[in-house]
């Protein structure tokens, strides 16, 4: 079960982090936040980071072998990256309705590549 907790944790804490880093990008399309300054788009940021912390950190405590969860350093690492860049690529197509090229499929194979070798061998 924490390997399960450790997964959905990442994922909400990545839909929050992309959220935060991006999704000003996208409200910047509404004149009331175009009014903005720049330190309150920081700021506003900055307050989404803070709920994706309190699901990260713990992902990674509970997830993290030393304090008896399944996965290792590395492991804990190449999930979240896979997690990070899915998720990335789903608010990308539904917000700015990014068309998925061939490069980003092969892009996606890779990252299962990686995934197999990081959990794979011992």
């Amino acid at each position: 079960m924490q390997g399960i907790y450790t997964i959905s944790l990442l994922f909400f804490a990545n839909i929050m982090m992309t959220f935060a880093w991006y999704g000003h990008l996208k409200l910047a399309e509404y004149s009331w936040f175009q009014k903005w300054p720049l330190i309150a788009v920081i700021v506003f940021s900055w307050s989404i980071a803070f709920f994706e912390y309190c699901l990260q950190v713990p992902a990674n405590r509970i997830g993290f072998e030393g304090n008896g969860g399944p996965f290792n350093l590395m492991q804990l690492k190449v999930t979240q990256e896979v997690i990070t860049l899915v998720v990335f690529m789903l608010f990308s197509v539904i917000a700015f309705h990014l068309q998925i090229r061939w490069n980003h499929i092969v892009a996606g194979l890779l990252l299962i590549l990686a995934v197999y070798f990081v959990f794979g061998f011992k």
